[in-house]
C-alpha cells in the first residue's frame, strides 16, 4: 500500500495532518492501534469534560436556593454518567471516522512499526509506503518509583477516566491540569476529602502565581486540601484502601484513602516502533525535531505529545502541528516570519508555533485559562511590566454565578499585552479572544476601543485592558 503521507497514529496531531492534507492534493494512510481519535477522544480530553460537566450541573443543584429554587439530587448513577460520557465519546468517534472516509484517508488498523527506510510503516505482514513519514504516537501516563499503580485504589488518569465508582477519599498525586480536574470531578461527585499534593511550591505551577493563589482559595471553599511543598513518601495499599505518609516541610501527615491518582504528567510514546534505529529519539523519549517538525531522517516528521518541552501536550497544540507538517510536506507556501500559530502569517506562508501563543485550559471549579506570558516570565524576559486585574464581582454574569475570579493582563509598560491571565466561569471560552490579543502584540489602549456585548463574562476582558490602559471603567 502507497500513499503520498503515511501517519503513524490517529490522535489529534496525526488525524489533524491527514485532514490538512487532503486539502492540498495529498493522499495519506493512517495506521493506528486502537481507535482515531487518539487519548484524547478516548481517554483523556473528552470522557473528562463530560463528566466534569455532570460536576458543573451537580455543582448547581447543591446551591439553587441562592437564586430561590428548592432543589435536590436523589441520587447518583455511576453508570448513568459512563452511559452519558461514552455517548459524548461514541458521536465523536462515529463523526471523525466517517469525516476521514470521506475525505478519502485511509485507515489501516493495527501496531505500526517504522521499517528502516524511515519511509514505510509495517502492520504485520502489510507494508504501508509513503514519500513522507509523520510519526504522531502520542504518550502515555507517567509513574512515580516507589507507588506501584494496581488499577483499582492506585490509579492514574486511564482508570479514572472510566473508574466504576465515587472516591470518598481521595488522594491526588499532581496538581497539573489532570490532577486538579480530577480533585473538582470527585468534590463535586460528592467525595467527602478530597487531597492534592504538589512538590513545588503552588498548586497550577505553570499558571501565574495569582491564578494558583486564587484557584488554591477556591479549592478551600470547596472542601479541597492543596499541599504545596509537599511528597508522597509512602503509598501502602492495604485491600480497599491505602495508607499514605505525605511529607510537608518538618510535618508527616497520615492519611487513609480508597483512591489514590497519580498524575505526575505524561511520557511520549516512542520506545519499540523503530524511531531510535532511525536516530530521531533524543533526551527521555522525545523526538528530535526542528521548528518545522522536522526530524534528523529526512521525510520524517513528527508530532503531538512526541515533541518535548516548549512543546505543549494539548491536542489543539497536536492540531497546529499536523497542519504546519501538512502544508510543508505538501510545499503550500514558503517559510516566513510573524506570529506562530501554524496556521501561515499575513502572507500565507508557514511559521514556527510560539507555543507560548497556545492557550492553556484547565476545567476546574471554577475554570482556569491563560496565554502569552506569565508575570515572573515577562519579567525575567526584560520586560518592564504592568499587571492589571479586573475583579469579576464587578462584572454582572460573575456576580450571577458568583464568582470572586479575575482576569489579569500582563502588559509592557511601554508597550504590547505580552500575557492573559483569566479565573472564572467560563474562563476556558474567553481565552479565545485573548489568543488574538497577545498573538497580535496588541496594545491594551488598542483592545480598550473594542466595544464588548453587555452584559457578558465577556466584558471582563475588555474591562481588563481598560485597566491596563489608565482608563478603568468599572473597576475600583
Amino acid at each position: 500500500m502507497s500513499s503520498d503521507i503515511v501517519v503513524l497514529g490517529g490522535g489529534p496531531g496525526g488525524y489533524a495532518v491527514a485532514l490538512r492534507a487532503v486539502t492540498r492534493g495529498q493522499t495519506v494512510t493512517i495506521v493506528e492501534s486502537d481507535k482515531v481519535g487518539g487519548t484524547c477522544l478516548h481517554w483523556g480530553c473528552i470522557p473528562s469534560k463530560a463528566m466534569l460537566y455532570v460536576g458543573e450541573v451537580l455543582d448547581t443543584v447543591a446551591h439553587a436556593q441562592r437564586f430561590g429554587l428548592d432543589l435536590a439530587v436523589n441520587g447518583v448513577s455511576v453508570e448513568g454518567i459512563g452511559a452519558f460520557r461514552e455517548k459524548v465519546v461514541g458521536n465523536l468517534h462515529k463523526g471523525l471516522a466517517g469525516l476521514l472516509r470521506s475525505r478519502n484517508v485511509e485507515v489501516v488498523e493495527g501496531h505500526g512499526t517504522v521499517a528502516d527506510d524511515g519511509r514505510t510503516v509495517l502492520v504485520g505482514d502489510q507494508r504501508v509506503s509513503g514519500n513522507a513519514l509523520v510519526v504522531a504516537t502520542g504518550s502515555r501516563v507517567r509513574s512515580l518509583p516507589g507507588i506501584d499503580v494496581d488499577g483499582h485504589v492506585v490509579i492514574t488518569s486511564d482508570e479514572a477516566t472510566r473508574l466504576p465508582r465515587i472516591p470518598r477519599r481521595a488522594l491526588v498525586i499532581g496538581s497539573g491540569a489532570v490532577g486538579l480536574e480530577f480533585a473538582s470531578l470527585w468534590r463535586s461527585l460528592g467525595a467527602e476529602e478530597v487531597t492534592v499534593v504538589e512538590v513545588l511550591d503552588r498548586i497550577a505551577p505553570l499558571e501565574d502565581p495569582d491564578l494558583s493563589k486564587q484557584l488554591a482559595r477556591n479549592y478551600r471553599k470547596r472542601g479541597i486540601t492543596t499541599l504545596a511543598s509537599a511528597r508522597v513518601e509512602s503509598v501502602k495499599v492495604e485491600g480497599e484502601t491505602a495508607r499514605v505518609e505525605i511529607v510537608e516541610g518538618e510535618t508527616t501527615r497520615k492519611l487513609i484513602v480508597d483512591t489514590v491518582l497519580v498524575a505526575v504528567g505524561r511520557a511520549p510514546r516512542s520506545d519499540g516502533i523503530g524511531l531510535e534505529e532511525l536516530g530521531v529519539v533524543g533526551e527521555r523519549g522525545y523526538a528530535t525535531v526542528d521548528e518545522w517538525c522536522r526530524t534528523p531522517a529526512d521525510g520524517v516528521f513528527a508530532v503531538g505529545d512526541l515533541l518535548a518541552p516548549p512543546a505543549l501536550a494539548l491536542a489543539h497544540a497536536g492540531f497546529a502541528e499536523g497542519f504546519l507538517v501538512a502544508d510543508i510536506i505538501a510545499g503550500a507556501g514558503e517559510p516566513q516570519g510573524g506570529w506562530g500559530g501554524g496556521r501561515g502569517g499575513r502572507g500565507g506562508g508557514w511559521v514556527p508555533i510560539d507555543y507560548a501563543q497556545v492557550p492553556r485550559v484547565t476545567y476546574t471549579s471554577p475554570e482556569v485559562a491563560s496565554v502569552g506570558l506569565t508575570e515572573p516570565q515577562a519579567r525575567d524576559a526584560g520586560h518592564d511590566v504592568v499587571a492589571t486585574q479586573y475583579s469579576l464581582r464587578g462584572n454582572a454574569k460573575g456576580i450571577i454565578h458568583d464568582s470572586d475570579g479575575f482576569v489579569k493582563v500582563v502588559a509592557a509598560s511601554d508597550g504590547e499585552v505580552l500575557g492573559v491571565h483569566v479565573i472564572g466561569p467560563h474562563a476556558t471560552d474567553l481565552i479565545a479572544e485573548a489568543q488574538l490579543i497577545t498573538s497580535w502584540g496588541a496594545l491594551p489602549s488598542e483592545v480598550a476601543q473594542l466595544v464588548h456585548p453587555h452584559p457578558t463574562l465577556a466584558e471582563a476582558i475588555g474591562e481588563a485592558h481598560l485597566a491596563a490602559a489608565g482608563t478603568p471603567f468599572h473597576t475600583h
